[in-house]
């Protein structure tokens, strides 16, 4: 275990920080991990409630002055009733943990990363009776997530926009990934627009490294075309798996291979698919592996791919895969989405919503234009290191949390003056 320095003296009383996240191990979310660096490097401390993952399995760790507090999860959720169960154990674990965390360091504030919109009930609790402050970290629109899942606005959807408005209320600052989630906490969450501050997922170039590619991920073919994420029902997974099918069988591109770099509950459900399709020897599903293993693939791909569903979750929310292709300099093909085309501007081609064939056509384009592929992967990997690497977001992290401590402290869109690089 690695440490650097006595985060009870970095972090004195009023300076404490315990975040909560539910989705996913720390350090494997990168942007929680990014956060809880910069502040600690900024003179928090900082104690992290998460649950176990693979290659994550211990209770209790301290990974960089960092302290993180794990809990088992009984289910990967699916259906109403998984994500019932999996969320009504999340929500004992992560109270149980917070008063072991606040016995054994204590915490100032609380901040909550949803999903679920329910983080606020522990939040509340400790801002309510104890004085706590409260910061609602805003990563995914749980309204629309619930929409795209199981393609309905009834009762359960009311109750999700119930729940995310409770967390903006409860909330003395809340963070949003972009612009158009800024929008939704101020317009449905009715924040103060003065306490909503804007902090892109933006890539870390220290971990996201250009390296030389690995030939035999190709597995023989002249081209790799890449992908990472999750393997879930609004992925578009098998709108990717459509898009190779066409460009495979039915444009005959024998040349062409895809890696898929990424777990979920959809997995083994696309693996089939591709069998069933008749590609499964021009796709590799990884399923999840450790970041050599992704930059390696990804390093390899000729051009890179988001099949995200056309919905109004994907359209508003920005998605860290498009990060990770620009900071490596490749060329990328998505469908048109609002934030997708905002972060990668030049960098991507846009297919039409939702129609493989389109985005089949445009990955064989871009096959086919090595210095069109050239030219775009220069401009991600420019519009990267020049304004959305992590460093340029930090800095919007801090003034969030100083404005927990002054009114007069940095609006959003300011930086804080004694901003500290992690």
């Amino acid at each position: 275990m690695a440490s650097a320095g006595n985060p009870v003296q970095r972090g004195g009383h009023g300076r404490r920080v315990l975040i909560l996240v539910e989705n996913l191990p720390s350090p494997f979310d990168r942007r929680v991990w990014q956060e809880a660096t910069t502040l600690y490097a900024n003179g928090y401390q900082v104690s992290i409630i998460c649950p176990t993952g693979k290659g994550h399995e211990s209770r209790y760790e301290e990974i960089d002055g960092i302290h993180i507090y794990r809990y088992k999860l009984p289910l990967e959720a699916e259906g109403a009733k998984g994500y019932a169960i999996e969320y009504s154990a999340a929500l004992f674990h992560t109270f149980r943990l917070a008063w072991k965390v606040l016995r054994e360091r204590g915490f100032d504030i609380i901040h909550a990363c949803n999903p679920p919109d329910l983080l606020f009930l522990i939040g509340g609790f400790f801002k309510l009776t104890m004085g706590k402050k409260f910061v609602f970290d805003h990563h995914d629109i749980n309204p629309e997530l619930y929409e795209a899942k199981f393609g309905r606005r009834d009762f359960f959807y009311k109750l999700m926009v119930l729940f995310e408005r409770w967390s903006f209320k409860t909330s003395d600052v809340s963070i949003a990934t972009n612009e158009s989630y800024k929008r939704i906490a101020i317009e449905r969450g009715g924040m103060n627009p003065d306490k909503v501050y804007v902090v892109r997922s933006g890539p870390k170039l220290d971990r996201l490294r250009i390296l030389p590619p690995v030939e035999s991920l190709k597995k023989g073919k002249r081209f790799l075309v890449g992908y990472v994420g999750v393997m879930g029902a609004q992925e578009g997974i098998d709108l990717l798996l459509e898009a190779a099918k066409y460009l495979i069988v039915d444009m005959g591109r024998k040349d062409v291979h895809f890696g898929l770099v990424g777990g979920g509950t959809s997995l083994d459900q696309m693996k089939q698919l591709a069998v069933k399709m008749g590609i499964a020897d021009h796709v590799t599903f990884t399923g999840r592996v450790p970041d050599q293993d992704l930059l390696e693939m990804l390093n390899t791909a000729d051009v890179c791919v988001n099949p995200d569903v056309a919905n109004d979750m994907n359209d508003k929310s920005t998605m860290n895969k498009i990060m990770e292709y620009m900071a490596l300099g490749k060329p990328i093909v998505q469908f048109d989405l609002v934030e997708g085309k905002v972060s990668a501007q030049e960098a991507s081609l846009y297919a039409l919503k939702n129609d493989p064939v389109d985005m089949a056509r445009k990955i064989a384009e871009l096959l086919d234009d090595p210095a069109r592929r050239e030219r775009m992967g220069a401009y991600g990997r420019h519009r990267v290191v020049n304004e959305l690497e992590w460093e340029y977001e930090a800095p919007k992290l801090l003034a969030a949390y100083e404005r927990l401590y002054s009114a007069n402290a940095p609006l959003p869109g300011a930086v804080p003056p004694s901003y500290k690089g992690s």
